[in-house]
């Protein structure tokens, strides 16, 4: 009687074995990046082109996107650390964002971007700087 116990044990032991070593699903093809950067606001890709939405009610330029995965293109403008006037244009998807810079005694500057309240922003360049921007 022991021997059959002992056996349905090691059966059950081997099953839940199988069951624990399954293959992970497939990965999910989405056009949605994971984060956003300075290159995405230059173009519209063609599945971002299917949802493309201009509202101008509200502060962004344009929307692309479905509902908890959308991702806002807003120009702004601000300061850098010396007091510099710059201004650009972003893509933000969430909290966080990239974009670029121009100001009158700079060059593009590629930048990171997160909002810090509503219509603000704080975003620092690759060098580390770091500038205060308010959306247009």
């Amino acid at each position: 009687m022991q021997q059959k116990y002992s056996i349905l044990f090691l059966l059950l032991i081997i099953i839940s074995c199988k069951k624990a070593a399954a293959p992970l699903p497939p990965e999910i093809n989405s056009f949605y990046q994971q984060a956003v950067t300075a290159e995405d606001r230059k173009t519209i890709t063609a599945e971002e082109a299917k949802t493309y939405h201009v509202n101008t009610t509200y502060q962004y330029e344009y929307r692309t996107g479905n509902p908890g995965q959308y991702e806002y293109n807003y120009d702004v403008k601000g300061i850098n650390i010396q007091g510099d006037s710059v201004h650009g244009n972003i893509n933000v998807q969430g909290k966080y964002g990239a974009g670029i810079l121009i100001g009158d005694t700079i060059a593009d500057i590629e930048i990171n971007t997160e909002w810090v309240s509503y219509g603000k922003l704080k975003a620092s360049d690759k060098k580390g700087n770091e500038y205060q921007l308010i959306v247009k």
